[in-house]
């Protein structure tokens, strides 16, 4: 009589995987933060996949300061590709923040997740994602667009992601590349990369000297990266390693500007300036921000802090820079 399956992975008492490959998840948000309200943003959710049953929400601001066009940014959550939706209270609120102090149309899109739909899908479901506003902005003149779509400059769109989010940005930069030809009518301007979440076989000084933060440590990003990898690959695959040995050669790749944030306390600080580093000897228009002290989620757990006004500021004025 064989044994009865038994637990090998376990996330937070969420996520649990099997010795028999069977998963078991706990269906409450990990996220005690209360629902922001906010009646200056209206929002309301679209299916943009209807394959994989996948959604996204809009977010626009109700008023506006001027009579021009609304710029889009796009918003991938975080989770480590295991969690997150676009309900989640604390990526729901800060949808709302964004949307408020940027006065743009934030357009907030799920993806499968890991270890139920190993990566690409999560990369997969980001391009299905910008792909279905471009199908939009080809109907641009329908009498029937919804009215969260109308007066929106579809030539001038920003992606932002946070964490694996962060991950999936890196990726549709290099998939669309720099003018995103592919995708017109829309036109993405530039990538905002909070704390993207790389990893790699060969640690890095601040993963071996600090593998700890006030929440996140190492051991979870390494399960994280066990639940969502490709089956069989190595911490080196292109989808974990920009610059793995078996990646795509990013010289040759034309990129769009490039913003990227790191807390300076992070276990990823310096694999995140690793990155940007290699990308700005490459050529690539790329900034680098670090802010000193702060960890893991620091603008997803506390939009209106001094800090996220800081941060809001800098990718204000990235915006403003790369829109024309």
């Amino acid at each position: 009589m064989g044994s009865l399956p038994h637990v090998v992975e376990d996330c937070f008492g969420l996520l649990k995987l099997y010795s028999d490959g069977s998963i078991s998840r706990n269906p409450e948000i990990p996220c005690a933060a209360p629902l922001l309200n906010d009646a200056s943003v209206l929002y309301k959710d679209f299916l943009f996949d209807s394959k994989e049953n996948l959604h996204l929400r809009l977010y626009k601001p109700t008023s506006s300061t001027s009579h021009a066009k609304l710029p889009i940014l796009f918003y991938f959550h975080g989770g480590g590709f295991c969690f997150g939706s676009r309900t989640f209270p604390h990526f729901h609120n800060l949808s709302i923040r964004l949307a408020a102090a940027f006065n743009m149309l934030v357009v907030a899109p799920d993806h499968r997740l890991a270890p139920e739909h190993r990566l690409p899908a999560a990369v997969d479901d980001a391009c299905q994602a910008l792909k279905w506003l471009q199908g939009q902005a080809m109907h641009g003149n329908d009498e029937n667009m919804d009215t969260l779509l109308t007066g929106v400059d579809f030539d001038r769109v920003f992606v932002l992601g946070d964490s694996s989010g962060g991950n999936l940005a890196h990726h549709l930069a290099v998939r669309f590349k720099a003018g995103s030809i592919e995708l017109t009518p829309v036109r993405v301007r530039g990538y905002v990369l909070l704390a993207p979440f790389f990893g790699g076989s060969v640690r890095t000084r601040s993963e071996e000297e600090r593998p700890c933060e006030a929440f996140w440590n190492l051991e979870m990003y390494e399960r994280f990266w066990r639940l969502s990898i490709p089956a069989g690959s190595t911490l080196d695959h292109p989808l974990v390693n920009p610059f793995g040995s078996s990646g795509q050669n990013l010289a040759e790749v034309p990129l769009d500007p490039i913003l990227v944030v790191v807390g300076g306390g992070e276990i990823l600080r310096d694999r995140v300036e690793d990155y940007a580093t290699r990308l700005k000897h490459l050529g690539k228009k790329i900034e680098f921000v670090e802010l000193e002290g702060q960890q893991h989620g620091f603008l997803t757990d506390h939009p209106f802090s001094v800090v996220a006004e800081k941060v809001i500021q800098r990718i204000r004025d990235f915006i403003l820079e790369n829109s024309n």
